[in-house]
């Protein structure tokens, strides 16, 4: 009896040792983890934009980075480069995905010695025209959207701090360019153009003014790229984004080059079930997307995917059952904005997967048709899209060349005259998109075919389509304008034009007043 009482007692007494011993673990690992669980609550990267830069490691002689989604509303660039020179930083390259008019301040950043070098893929308004005129002591460097997506991946073009403007972001930095929030100011849809820049940049900085609870759910950019993020009162005016060269046309002539288009595609033979399809910017490339529409309807025909800058038109014919995908580099309106958010078949890709040659999967390798506008076709059938025919840049590259090299048929779309300015030239001021890779011109007074494509030509005669040689045409304008003076350009080399492989297209020098 003693001896089992004495073993009752020993098992007792190492069970209470045993509890002590849990208690005392569990209470070890309860103050182990309270601390992560505080920190899974505060570990936000909110910063103020002062704290972000002094943060991000930036230094004079470094590489910074934008994009331009919010187009003409955009607020980010000019509200950091003015940060950066109130913080006494110099001799900085901007490598933006493109410039715009509303970019005008940089002119004095420029002349201050803020910013002495700039990437992009394209400039307007007072900046490219200072620019034009000499400002920079460097050439701006001029890529298309997947050379400069292919740029940043190679770390041909190495970015040390991508500035990202975004519609809605959590505090961990999810970031896209919607928002479920009732507070969302700022929508600009695809964030495509950035994407690059968040998954190759040493370091990124979200800019939001809505800041949204974690997880954001649709981001299209990942916390695990995004170092800090910054709240201000506004990214962009999202108004402003379907302006200038994307906007709807009311111009007959436009009209009436957009139908002439359509009947073009129409009858090109890449016309049927399955089809897939680009329009660039400019009003009677984006016009003719509704006389395609109606054709369509009447032959019962679908289309696989529509690409590139998504519409509110292509998301009709989308909701409509016309087109069956939408691929998303950059939504040019709200509309699109929205059916992105909202559609599952409505998908945003980065510049790299859009348009990229280096990418066996980019969208432009399995695309059929693109309709693209020109400032310039020579008779070689070279296209200029950046600099005017009076010297001064006035564009962008955009996807034009990467598209007219990868499509089925690529279709460039001008008028054969700009009120006194004749735009079927001998040679194009500034080589953009080598004729090799366009298939056809359409102008209001005929339509000419690439002699490397007999049997479009064919097709089209055969529809009754008024074809021409480009020779023609360009006499054609000659005798209504005449000579032209020559342009007075300078020794000096403004601008640099990449090809797609990295090497040089073009120079372009300055104007001379």
């Amino acid at each position: 009896m003693n001896n089992i009482q004495e073993r009752a007692a020993m098992i007792k007494e190492q069970a209470a040792k045993l509890n002590k011993k849990v208690y005392n673990d569990n209470t070890a690992l309860s103050k182990a983890i309270a601390p992560k669980m505080d920190m899974q609550k505060t570990c936000s990267k909110l910063v103020t934009l002062e704290e972000a830069i002094r943060k991000s490691g930036l230094k004079d002689g470094m590489t910074i980075s934008f994009h331009h989604h919010f187009r003409a509303g955009d607020k980010v660039v000019n509200m950091v480069v003015d940060k950066l020179a109130e913080m006494g930083f110099k001799d900085l390259h901007l490598a933006a995905s493109s410039l715009q008019d509303v970019h005008k301040p940089l002119i004095e950043h420029i002349k201050n010695g803020v910013i002495t070098k700039i990437s992009t893929s394209g400039l307007r308004g007072d900046l490219a025209t200072e620019i034009s005129h000499g400002l920079m002591k460097e050439p701006v460097i001029f890529r298309s959207h997947g050379g400069r997506g292919s740029a940043i991946k190679n770390d041909e073009l190495h970015i040390d701090v991508a500035f990202l403007g975004a519609s809605s972001s959590d505090p961990l930095g999810n970031a896209c360019g919607y928002s479920s929030s009732e507070n969302a100011k700022s929508i600009c849809g695809s964030l495509g153009y950035a994407l690059p820049d968040a998954q190759n940049a040493d370091k990124v900085v979200i800019l939001t003014d809505d800041l949204v609870a974690f997880p954001n759910i649709h981001n299209a950019i990942s916390e695990a790229n995004v170092d800090f993020v910054v709240v201000v009162d506004s990214v962009g005016d999202s108004s402003k984004i379907s302006s200038g060269a994307i906007r709807d046309t009311k111009n007959p002539r436009d009209i009436l080059l957009a139908q002439q288009a359509a009947k073009v595609i129409i009858n090109s033979g890449y016309f049927k079930n399955g089809f897939s399809i680009q329009t660039g910017s400019g009003g009677a490339s984006l016009a003719a997307v509704k006389y395609i529409r109606e054709c369509m309807i009447d032959q019962g025909i679908k289309a696989s995917f529509a690409l590139g800058g998504i519409t509110a038109h292509m998301v009709k014919m989308h909701n409509e059952g016309l087109i069956d995908r939408l691929i998303d580099v950059q939504s040019f309106d709200k509309v699109a904005a929205e059916s992105l958010k909202n559609d599952p078949m409505h998908k945003g890709v980065s510049a790299n997967e859009y348009a990229s040659a280096d990418e066996a999967g980019s969208a432009t390798h399995y695309l059929d048709i693109v309709i693209l506008s020109a400032l310039e076709v020579d008779i070689n059938f070279n296209v200029n899209v950046l600099v005017g025919s009076d010297g001064i840049i006035r564009g962008a590259i955009g996807g034009h060349p990467d598209t007219a090299a990868d499509s089925a048929l690529s279709i460039i779309v001008c008028p054969l005259l700009r009120g006194r300015i004749p735009c079927v030239v001998e040679n194009v001021t500034t080589l953009i998109t080598p004729g090799s890779t366009v298939d056809v011109v359409v102008t209001e007074y005929g339509i000419a075919v690439n002699p490397r494509r007999p049997e479009i030509a064919e097709r089209l005669k055969k529809a009754g389509l008024n074809i021409v040689d480009i020779q023609i045409l360009k006499e054609q304008a000659h005798k209504i304008i005449g000579d032209a003076d020559p342009l007075p350009f300078g020794d000096k080399v403004v601008g640099v034009v990449m090809n797609r492989d990295g090497s040089v297209m073009d120079v372009i020098r300055n104007i001379v007043d």
